[in-house]
C-alpha cells in the first residue's frame, strides 16, 4: 500500500506492545498464548521466503493467469460476501438492542447495548480474519504451484517438499490467527469489562462471522472450480480426446483457477471457522462447569476456560514440527525410483500425533488440575487421546476409501469397464457404504469421552457429576489438536493439482507429468481424508454447540431446558424440516454446479467448431470468456442456498414462538429450532460423508485407470471413469466440503439468536 517499511515496523512494534500488555493484565496463559502464535507468524515467514527462493522454471510455465484469474475473483466473491455480512450485522444488532438480558449479565454490569456492540464487533471481526484465512491460503497457492511444476523437472521429493511447505505456510497462519484473534478478544472483554464469566458467550459472535464468510467462501468457490472442471472434462476428455489441462482446451484456466479459489481459500476459511467454532464452545462449557463446581484454591478457575487455546498453540507447535520433518533428498532426478509421496506425509503425520499425545497429556495437567478432583486431569487427558485417536480413525478410512492403492476404488475402476452406468452405481454404493465406519466411529467417541468426563470426580453443590459435557469438548479438543498439519496435506491436493496442470500446459516430458500426476493422486487422497477428519470435528462441534444452546435458553428464560420431546407433534415437525434443510441445500449447490457446466460446456463447443485452427496448436482459444462465465454465474449463484441456510431457522423459531405463544407453550419455538438443529446435524454428517467419499473415490477411480490398467487413458473404460468423475466433482467440492460448514452455521446462529425464539 506504499508504506513506509520503517513506519510500519514501528506500527507493528507498538501493536505488539499493546497485545502483550492486554494479555499480561489478564492472564500468563494468555501471554504464552500469544507469544506461541507470535512465533508460528515468523516460521510461516521464512516457509515462504524458501517458497519463493525457488525459481519458476522456463518462461512457457506461465502461472500469471492463474494468479490474475484467482485474486480477481477472490476480491469480487468476497466484496459480494462483505455487503451480506454488513446487512446480517445490522440484524445482530437491532434483535441484540431489543432482547432481554440475564441476570448474571446484569449482575456484572455487561448491559443489553454492551453485549449488542460487543457481539456485532465479535461477528465483523470472525467475517474478517475467516477472509483473511482463506485470502492467505489462495495468496501461496498461486506462487506455490509453478515452482512446484519446475521443481518436478529435477525431483519428485523436491516439488512434494515445496507443496508441503506451501501448505504449511497457509495453515500455520490461519490456525494462528483463529487462536490469537479469540484470546485477543477475551483479553480485551476481560480488561475491559472486569469479569470473565460472560466473556466467552459473548465470542459466539465471532463463530459466527467465520462460519457465515466460510459457508459462501465454500458455495461460491466450489461452484466456480467443479463448473469449470466439469465443463473442460465433458468436452476436452470425452468429446475430443485431449488430455486434462491440454493447453487446447479454452476451459483450462478457469479449471486452474478454480482449484485456488474453491480448494484452497475456501477450505482455509473453512478450517479457520471450524477451530474458532470448537475453541468458543469448549471455553462456554468450561466457564460453566467451573462456575457450577466452584472451582477455587490453588486451581485457576480460568483454566478451564482458557484450556482450549492452550491446546492449539501446542497445535502450531507440533504442527510445525511435522511439517519441517519432510525434507528434500540430496540426490535425486526424475529418473530416479520415486518415493511414495503418500507414506512420507503419514510419516509426518504420525510424528505429529505422537507430539500431540504428549502435549496434551501436558495441557491437561497443567490447566485442569484442581485439589477438589485431583484425578480430574487425567480423565480429560484420556478425552483427548479419544479425540486424537477418532482423527487418525478418520483419516484413516477416508484415504481407505478413496485412495486407489485399496479394494474400494480398485472395484470402481473396474466397473467403469462395463460401461458409463456401472460406474455410477458402484460409486453410489460406495459413497454409502462409507457413512457406517465413521457413524460408528463418532458414536463411541462421544460415549467414551462423556463417560470419561462424567467419573471424572467434578461434581456440582448437590453431588452430581457435570463433567460430561466438557469430557466431550475435550475429545473435540484433541480431534483437532492436530489441524495445523491436517490443513498443511489439504492445501497440498491443489498446489499439487495446479502444478500438474501448468506441466501439461507448457508440455513438459512425459517424466515431469508422470510425477505432477502421482502428486495430484496423493492431493485427491489428502484432500478427501481432511474432509472427513472435517466432518468429524464439525460432528463433535455441533453437538457442543447444541448443548451451549440448550443452556442459553434455559438462561434466558429463567427455566431449565433440558430435553427436546420429539413426540410433540411440532417438535417433530422441526425435525423433519431439519433433515429436509440438508437435502435441498444439496440438491441447490449441485444444480449450480449443473448449471453453470452447461454455460461452460456451450462455450467451449462453440469454441472449437468457430476456431478449429485451436486443435492443431494454430489458434490460440479464448481463456477469459470462460473465466468470465464461471466466475459470475458462481457469484449468482452461491447466493440462493447460502441464504436457505440463514434465514431457514430463524423463520422456523419465530414462526412456532408466535404458535407457542397462541397455545401457550411458551419454549416452544426454543424447541422446535433444537430439534431441527439436531436432525439437521445427523442428516448433515451422513449426507456429507456420502458425497465427499463418493466424489473422490470417482476421482481417484480415473486416476487408477489414467496409469495404465484397463485399457487406460482414452480407452472406453476411463471415457466411463471420467463421466463418474464429473458427476462426483459437485459432490466432493461444492456440496459436501459446504454441508459441514453448514451444520457449525446453523449450531452458531440458533446460539446467537435464541432470544428471538423465547
Amino acid at each position: 500500500m506504499g508504506i513506509n517499511v520503517r513506519v510500519l515496523f514501528i506500527l507493528l512494534l507498538l501493536s505488539l506492545g499493546m497485545i502483550f500488555y492486554i494479555g499480561a493484565s489478564t492472564s500468563g496463559i494468555i501471554v504464552f498464548v500469544f507469544t506461541v502464535c507470535i512465533i508460528s507468524f515468523l516460521l510461516s515467514i521464512y516457509l515462504t521466503k524458501w517458497v519463493l527462493a525457488k525459481d519458476e522454471g522456463p518462461p512457457e510455465m506461465i502461472s500469471d493467469a492463474i494468479r490474475d484469474g484467482a485474486e480477481g475473483f477472490f476480491r469480487t466473491q468476497y466484496g459480494t460476501i462483505s455487503k451480506m455480512a454488513m446487512l446480517l450485522a445490522l440484524l445482530i444488532l437491532c434483535i441484540y438492542l431489543f432482547r432481554s438480558t440475564t441476570a448474571e449479565q446484569e449482575a456484572s454490569g455487561v448491559g443489553r447495548s454492551v453485549t449488542a456492540f460487543v457481539t456485532v464487533t465479535s461477528f465483523l471481526l470472525g467475517a474478517l480474519c475467516s477472509g483473511a484465512a482463506g485470502y492467505v491460503g489462495m495468496w501461496v497457492s498461486v506462487r506455490a504451484n509453478v515452482r512446484v511444476s519446475s521443481a518436478a523437472r529435477r525431483s519428485a521429493r523436491e516439488a512434494l517438499q515445496i507443496a508441503v511447505r506451501s501448505g504449511g505456510f497457509s495453515a500455520m497462519v490461519v490456525v494462528g490467527m483463529a487462536v490469537m484473534g479469540i484470546a485477543i478478544l477475551y483479553a480485551i472483554f476481560y480488561v475491559w469489562l472486569g469479569v470473565d464469566s460472560p466473556v466467552p458467550l459473548l465470542l459466539v459472535g465471532y463463530g459466527f462471522g467465520a462460519s457465515f464468510v466460510a459457508l459462501f467462501a465454500q458455495l461460491g468457490g466450489g461452484i466456480y472450480t467443479k463448473a469449470a472442471d466439469v465443463g473442460a472434462d465433458l468436452v476436452g476428455k470425452v468429446e475430443r480426446g485431449i488430455p486434462e489441462d491440454d493447453p487446447r482446451n479454452p476451459a483450462v484456466i478457469a479449471d486452474l483457477v478454480g482449484d485456488n479459489v474453491g480448494d484452497c481459500a475456501a477450505r482455509g476459511a473453512d478450517l479457520f471457522e471450524s477451530i474458532a467454532a470448537e475453541i468458543i464452545s469448549a471455553m462456554i462449557l468450561g466457564g460453566t462447569m467451573s462456575k457450577r463446581c466452584k472451582i477455587e484454591g490453588n486451581a485457576d478457575p480460568s483454566g478451564f476456560i482458557l484450556f482450549p487455546l492452550v491446546v492449539h498453540s501446542f497445535d502450531l507447535v507440533i504442527s510445525s514440527i511435522g511439517v519441517l520433518s519432510i525434507r528434500g533428498t540430496r540426490k535425486g532426478s526424475v529418473k530416479s525410483p520415486m518415493e511414495d509421496p503418500m507414506a512420507v506425509l503419514q510419516k509426518g503425520y504420525s510424528i505429529t500425533i505422537v507430539l500431540a499425545v504428549l502435549t496434551f497429556g501436558a495441557s491437561t495437567r497443567w490447566m485442569l488440575y484442581t485439589e477438589q478432583a485431583p484425578s480430574a486431569w487425567f480423565s480429560f487427558a484420556l478425552c483427548g487421546l479419544v479425540g486424537i485417536i477418532t482423527a487418525y480413525a478418520f483419516v484413516w478410512i477416508s484415504k481407505y476409501y478413496t485412495d486407489y492403492k485399496y479394494e474400494p476404488v480398485r472395484s470402481l475402476a473396474l466397473a467403469s469397464s462395463t460401461g458409463h452406468g456401472t460406474n455410477i452405481i458402484a460409486g453410489v454404493s460406495l459413497g454409502l457404504e462409507s457413512t457406517a465406519l465413521p457413524v460408528l466411529i463418532i458414536s463411541v467417541a462421544i460415549v467414551s469421552a462423556f463417560w470419561l468426563g462424567q467419573n471424572s470426580g467434578l461434581v456440582d453443590e448437590s453431588g452430581k457429576p457435570i463433567g460430561g459435557l466438557f469430557g466431550t469438548a475435550v475429545a473435540t479438543m484433541g480431534m483437532l489438536s492436530t489441524a495445523g498439519y491436517v490443513l498443511t496435506m489439504d492445501m497440498f491436493g491443489p498446489i499439487a493439482d495446479n502444478a500438474g496442470g501448468i506441466v501439461e500446459m507448457s508440455q513438459q516430458p512425459e517424466s515431469v507429468r508422470e510425477i505432477t500426476d502421482v502428486l495430484d493422486a496423493v492431493g485427491n487422497t489428502t484432500k478427501a481424508t481432511t474432509k472427513g477428519f472435517a466432518i468429524g470435528s464439525a460432528a463433535l462441534a455441533s453437538f457442543l454447540l447444541f448443548s451451549a444452546y440448550m443452556d442459553e435458553v434455559s438462561t434466558f428464560a429463567q427455566e431449565p431446558l433440558t430435553q427436546v420431546d420429539i413426540a410433540i407433534p411440532e417438535v417433530f415437525v422441526g425435525g423433519l424440516l431439519g433433515s429436509m434443510l440438508i437435502f435441498l441445500f444439496s440438491a441447490w449447490a449441485c444444480s449450480a454446479v449443473g448449471k453453470t457446466a452447461q454455460e461452460v460446456v456451450n462455450e467451449v463447443r462453440r469454441q472449437f467448431i468457430e476456431r478449429p485452427g485451436i486443435m492443431e496448436y494454430k489458434e490460440k482459444p479464448d481463456y477469459g470468456r470462460c473465466v468470465a462465465i464461471v466466475a459470475s454465474a458462481s457469484l449468482r449463484e452461491m447466493i440462493k442456498p447460502g441464504a436457505l441456510a440463514i434465514i431457514s431457522p430463524m423463520v422456523v423459531g419465530i414462526v412456532f414462538r408466535i404458535l407457542g405463544y397462541c397455545t401457550g407453550q411458551p419454549l416452544l419455538g426454543a424447541k422446535v429450532v433444537a430439534a431441527m438443529l439436531m436432525f439437521a446435524t445427523v442428516s448433515g454428517i451422513l449426507m456429507a460423508l456420502f458425497l465427499n467419499t463418493a466424489g473422490g473415490a470417482w476421482d481417484n477411480a480415473k486416476k487408477y485407470i489414467e496409469t495404465g490398467v484397463l485399457g487406460g487413458k482414452g480407452s472406453d473404460c476411463h471415457k466411463a471413469a471420467v463421466t463418474g468423475d464429473t458427476v462426483g466433482d459437485p459432490f466432493k467440492d461444492t456440496a459436501g466440503p459446504s454441508l459441514h460448514v453448514l451444520i457449525k452455521m446453523l449450531a452458531t446462529i440458533t446460539l446467537v439468536m435464541a432470544p428471538i425464539f423465547l
